[in-house]
């Protein structure tokens, strides 16, 4: 067995009393693909910085393989020292690799490279150091959150240059959809211990929850042993003392186990603060438009959002998500067209930028507003400290600064504070940047739950598919469309995923060539990938006759895709019912869950009927 590039063994490392990490261990051979879990706070980023030679651990070892080379990308980059954003990226070359790496890196991110560094925003830092970090294709890459800031072009871009790749990979991120597509190996930073699973972060869930039930029964076990021994102890050690030390030790060992236990750190607790019902109708917008120069953000869109709907803004940085949100919400007018807000309307904000927070401010000071220790919730007053723990903050932490938070740690105060206010529509500008996967998921199930309307804005997949009843699209331009459903049913509709369509709207001319073949020029793999298509063509050619199977599906298969589209036709026109969401919110769920499905069943049908069709006019 070969040698591992990089050994991290038995790590331990306390700050400030507290011990972070007891027994981690991190082993990264040739080529794997390593996602390292766990919660905000686990010590994650400070394993990964000691992988890199940043940090020192107060005990344990770590081996890398002479001659081989390790690149870290960092949360928060530091570009001081260099005069542009290219003499940065650059930096980090080695003798041998190609000087026109860096400068290609930087064009894909949307950089220049004769930027000033200071005057870089903080998504711009991130670009540069992904570029920094990729340019040399470095033995072992170790990735902080690289998807952070980015948005879904540049994501699906990196997804693809990461698996074409051939270093090894170490990478921690909150997008579940990035993770599973990239690892192959999971290791999960636990109460200190590091626990290893040789299978990619789409197990790890179930892989998690088996350990969790193990250590339960493990538990129920050891307090069993623990009455039986006490029970001996009552009545069995007064006439065997001398021959029975043994017994008594061994108790006071299971004892001191039991006790040395720690269970699974406690789950978020997280409510939203409701208000009056709004009426039916929340906005309802009439082609509204805004041009700043030199063309329209927005050119003549409209909707009307409905009381419970799930609308996400999808889009490029810059494609003006936020100013149609600000349209929207009527905290911008627009140049022409009329945006109509309902009536009862209560809404909160949760803005992205954790600059919004004052850095000297303190959490309880966040929350309370800055005097007194009780949170004004919907419910009534409560007690700051008390609030705090349900969004995992110890008690300790009330006066602790905003500047020596965590970044997930910071998104969860913003959680905190935006979910005291009491709503009927909730407006939120990337809630998931930062937050681990458990509060992640117990956001999606507060949403999933909440009475009131959601505007959301993000470039997390796994979220908006898990979230969002329709997705807004920027097509370019100023042209934007709306889509049922979350990301991915987005993408299946348009048959082309965010880069593709932005060359088209550009080009002005039909369709790409990606889009005639269903592919993603970004190289993800949430649309047509081009693998996939290249290898549907492969097989269309060396199979040019149909089978009788094939012959079948061909004949059988107009008679289902017209049966789908009159089911679908029937359940579009029940949820036309403009009452039926206020009548019956169970019925209207299941109506769109079918309507979902169906559409999904419709799209492979239908493809499925093309490529046959294709095959036997080839044969």
């Amino acid at each position: 067995m070969a040698p591992p590039l990089l050994h991290l063994r038995d790590i331990a490392l306390t700050f400030g009393g507290t011990p972070l990490l007891t027994s981690a261990e991190l082993q990264v051979g040739e080529g794997e693909r390593i996602g390292l879990v766990g919660r905000n706070g686990s010590g994650k980023s400070t394993l990964l910085k000691i992988a890199a030679g940043l940090v020192e651990a107060d005990a344990g070892e770590r081996f890398v393989q002479p001659g081989r080379t390790i690149r870290y990308l960092p949360q928060e980059p530091d570009l001081a020292g260099h005069a542009t954003v290219l003499d940065y990226a650059s930096g980090g070359l080695a003798p041998g690799d190609d000087a026109y790496r860096a400068q290609y890196l930087l064009d894909v991110l949307g950089l220049r490279g004769d930027e000033d560094p200071a005057t870089l925003s903080g998504g711009e830092k991130r670009r540069a150091a992904l570029a920094r970090t990729l340019a040399p294709e470095p033995d072992i890459l170790l990735l902080d959150e690289p998807t952070n800031h980015l948005d879904l072009p540049a994501i699906e871009w990196l997804e693809s240059e990461l698996a074409s790749m051939k270093s090894a990979l170490v990478l921690i991120s909150h997008d579940r959809r990035f993770l599973a597509d990239l690892t192959r190996a999971t290791v999960w930073i636990d109460r200190g211990v590091g626990r290893r699973h040789d299978r990619g972060f789409a197990h790890f869930e179930a892989w998690r929850d088996e350990v969790f039930e193990q250590e339960e029964r493990d538990q129920q076990k050891l307090a069993q042993k623990i009455k039986r021994e006490e029970h001996w102890m009552t009545y069995g050690v007064t006439a065997r003392r001398k021959r029975n030390m043994r017994r008594v030790r061994e108790l006071a060992d299971l004892r001191a186990q039991k006790k040395a236990h720690r269970g699974p750190q406690g789950n978020v607790r997280m409510t939203v603060g409701e208000t009056e019902v709004s009426g039916k109708r929340v906005i309802e917008a009439q082609a509204i438009s805004k041009d700043f120069g030199p063309g329209p953000v927005v050119d003549g869109f409209s909707t009307r959002i409905l009381r419970g709907d799930r609308v996400a803004l999808v889009g490029a940085n810059g494609a003006g998500k936020t100013t149609l949100l600000k349209m929207l919400t009527g905290a911008l007018e627009p140049d022409s067209g009329t945006v109509i807000l309902g009536s009862g309307l209560t809404m909160v904000t949760m803005d992205q930028s954790r600059e919004a927070l004052k850095k000297d401010e303190t959490v309880s000071e966040i929350l309370t507003g800055g005097g007194g220790d009780q949170v004004m919730l919907s419910d009534g007053p409560r007690h700051v400290v008390s609030y705090m723990k349900d969004f995992l903050f110890s008690p300790e932490q009330a006066r602790t600064p905003v500047s020596a938070l965590s970044g997930g740690e910071r998104g969860r105060l913003l959680l905190a504070r935006a979910l005291a206010r009491a709503s009927n529509l909730l407006v939120l500008d990337e809630p998931t940047n930062d937050l681990d996967l458990e509060t992640l998921d117990l956001l999606q199930e507060m949403l999933a739950d909440y009475p009131g309307t959601v505007l959301l804005v993000s470039h997390d997949r796994d979220f908006l598919d898990r979230v969002a009843t329709s997705v807004v699209f920027a097509e370019g331009k100023g042209v934007w469309r709306e889509y049922a459903g979350g990301y991915s049913d987005m993408i299946a509709q348009r048959g082309a995923g965010v880069a593709a369509r932005k060359s088209v709207t550009e080009s002005g001319k039909g369709k790409t060539n990606d889009e005639k073949t269903g592919g993603n020029a970004s190289g993800g793999n949430s649309g047509g990938n081009a693998s996939g298509d290249k290898a549907t063509s492969e097989k269309a050619k060396k199979k040019s006759k149909l089978t009788f199977s094939q012959q079948h599906q061909l004949k059988t298969l107009p008679k289902e895709i017209d049966k789908l589209g009159a089911e679908i036709g029937k359940l579009q026109g029940e949820l036309e019912d403009q009452t039926l969401y206020a009548r019956d919110p169970k019925r209207f769920d299941t109506l769109m869950a079918k309507l979902s499905d169906l559409q999904s069943k419709l799209a492979t049908a239908e493809e499925t009927w093309l490529e046959l069709e294709m095959l036997a006019e080839e044969g």
